[in-house]
This record gives C-alpha cells, sequence and structure tokens, in this order.
C-alpha cells in the first residue's frame, strides 16, 4: 500500500465512508488536486487563481495529471482526508481554529497528510506568520519548527533547487516540522504564489524581487518540486517517478 492509498483509507475509516472520493481515485480519474485551506477572520486567498496556474504548471512539466479545480475546504476531517496536500496562505491574523479542527489537522499529518504554508505577507514575522505559528503549537505542541536542510527532498524531487524563493527572497530556507524524517508541514515566508499569480489577461500581477524573472522561474520549480515532495514523500522509494525525473535532468539549476 502506497502512502496515497493510506492516507486515504484511514481518513475514510476513521469517518467509517465509502472510498468514492474524485479527487484521490487514480483509478476513475487519474487525476491530482490540491486543496486550499478556508478560515475565520483573515484573508485565506490573497492571489486568487495563482494555485490553478501551479497546477497547469505541474500537468505541462510533469508526467502528472492534474484536476486544476482547486478546492476551498475547512480544517476538519471529512474534507482533509479527500486531499494529499492542503494549501494554507494568507496576508494577515486570523482567528484562532476551534479544537476539533485542530485534533483533526494533527490526525491528518500524522497519518500522512501534507500541508504548505505560504504567507503573502512580506514578512518573515508579521501577523499571518504569528497566527500561524499560534496554531501550528496547537496541533503539535511537543514539535518546533525546524530549518529544512538544502539536501532535504524537497529541493530535488523534480528539479534542483539551490535556495527556496518566492516572489520576494527574504527567508533563505523553508521551516518544517516532521515526523520521522517526513516533513509533514512546510512553512515559507517568500510569497510563493505572489510569483505564480497572473491576471484576467495572463499578464504577471506582481514584480518579482531581487532576481527578476529567474527568480519567478526557480519559484516555479520550488512549487512543482513541493507537489511532487507531497505525492511521492521520498522519490528515490518512488521507481514510478525515476525514469520520468532523470530525464528531466536537463532542467537542472545552473
Amino acid at each position: 500500500m502506497n502512502r496515497r492509498i493510506f492516507l486515504q483509507s484511514m481518513g475514510l475509516g476513521l469517518l467509517g465512508t465509502a472510498l468514492s472520493s474524485p479527487a484521490w481515485s487514480f483509478d476513475r480519474q487519474h487525476r491530482i488536486t490540491i486543496a486550499r485551506l478556508r478560515y475565520q477572520g483573515g484573508n485565506d486567498d490573497p492571489r486568487p487563481g495563482a494555485l490553478r496556474r501551479l497546477l497547469q504548471e505541474v500537468d505541462k512539466r510533469t508526467s502528472i495529471e492534474v484536476d486544476t479545480n482547486i478546492q476551498e475546504i475547512s480544517p476538519r476531517r471529512e474534507e482533509l482526508f479527500d486531499y494529499p496536500m492542503i494549501y494554507w496562505t494568507g496576508d494577515r491574523g486570523f482567528e484562532p481554529f476551534e479544537d476539533e479542527s485542530i485534533a483533526d489537522l494533527r490526525t491528518y499529518l500524522l497519518a500522512g497528510g501534507f500541508l504548505f504554508i505560504d504567507s503573502a505577507e512580506g514578512l518573515t514575522d508579521g501577523p499571518f506568520m504569528e497566527s500561524v505559528r499560534r496554531e501550528l503549537n496547537r496541533v503539535f505542541p511537543d514539535r518546533q519548527l525546524a530549518t529544512l536542510s538544502r539536501d532535504h527532498t524537497v529541493h530535488e524531487s523534480f528539479y534542483l533547487i539551490d535556495r527556496p524563493v518566492g516572489r520576494i527572497d527574504i527567508a533563505g530556507n523553508l521551516q518544517a516540522i516532521f515526523e520521522d524524517d517526513r516533513a509533514m508541514v512546510l512553512l515559507n515566508a517568500n510569497d510563493l504564489l505572489g510569483a505564480l499569480a497572473r491576471d484576467t489577461f495572463g499578464t504577471w500581477e506582481y514584480d518579482v524581487s531581487p532576481g527578476g524573472e529567474r527568480q519567478r522561474e526557480m519559484a516555479f520549480r520550488l512549487a512543482i518540486n513541493v507537489v511532487m515532495y507531497a505525492l511521492t514523500v521520498d522519490y528515490k522509494a518512488d521507481q514510478v517517478h525515476i525514469p520520468f525525473i532523470l530525464r528531466r535532468r536537463r532542467w537542472r539549476v545552473d
């Protein structure tokens, strides 16, 4: 049983429901998607359309088939377990989650789920990041955020990444919460979706600083790596992707 199937069966077993989720059913639709976390008291979608853009790039650049319809979900068990990756973003502080949501997030993550947190506020310690750390301390009071090493699989799951960047470059590393060697939570302060966002006319919505268009491309590469990691955890142990990844080594970071 691979991680994707285990996560679904774990969640559905806890809920006592049938194996019918369209987001996870590879036999029926052969597509994956990402859910965006919805919460109260803040701005849970500061970069509208950017997650769809990310999935379009995943579809174009990798062997993964995607569903670009982004789902908005609350941090509750009956929704979390339908998705291999949950995206949590914002640009301001927000209200504390309900106790039940904290417990459900803990269950989801320990069962194999993956949470990527992306701050759009342009600060490493702004109100959004403070609110996130507050909630993570409730989810895992016995685990602390740690710096993700540059040799971690996230930096090489598809592209080779020297430094994680986004719309800005104010944090030189991602932060993570681990279960053994698996990163259950990744925290990014560089506004990754800000580098990916386009308006309805296809124009980039935000300038990328300080590295310009090269930095924007590196943000796309990091975003794709994160999705690949969410699906495989360690691509070296997921044999189905190895030939494809090796063929793509021409995209190695120069």
